[in-house]
């Protein structure tokens, strides 16, 4: 199996969801949501970006409008329509349900490979149980 190639696929069967999630916060500009995906390390190119937009489009999930620009040619910017508000609601629902069962199997596996090594379900999964920890509290 190329991991890598499972990286991707895990990675643009979100990008829809996220992408409706940057729009529904407000107008927003095509460059704007590369800069917000990349920053999140979700990586998009405007390949990929505007053929995704377009089709969301099409498919009545969100609409544009074009405004001036001082600074050069008007932009376009993006708005989520009622469908994509609805859409993105089913798709809220779906993820958290998806995230619960994922992160059920995941904390399973964290506990039978404590188990098996004789640790706690945070010693055996490194730096990963460490960032899972809650920030110590402030001293009073």
């Amino acid at each position: 199996m190329n991991i890598e190639n499972a990286q991707v696929q895990m990675r643009k069967g979100i990008l829809e969801f996220c992408i409706l999630h940057i729009i529904s916060r407000g107008e927003v500009y095509a460059s704007d949501m590369l800069e917000e995906l990349t920053s999140a390390r979700i990586m998009v190119v405007e390949g990929t970006l505007y053929p995704l937009l377009t089709r969301l489009k099409n498919a009545g999930l969100l609409d544009y409008k074009w405004v001036e620009s001082t600074s050069g040619p008007p932009r376009k910017y993006y708005l989520l329509t009622d469908i994509g508000r609805a859409s993105l609601k089913g798709m809220n629902d779906t993820w958290q349900e998806l995230s619960d069962s994922v992160n059920s199997i995941v904390s399973k596996t964290e506990t039978h490979k404590a188990a098996v090594n004789g640790l706690t379900p945070a010693e055996s999964s490194g730096s990963a149980g460490e960032a899972t920890s809650p920030p110590p509290s402030p001293e009073n």
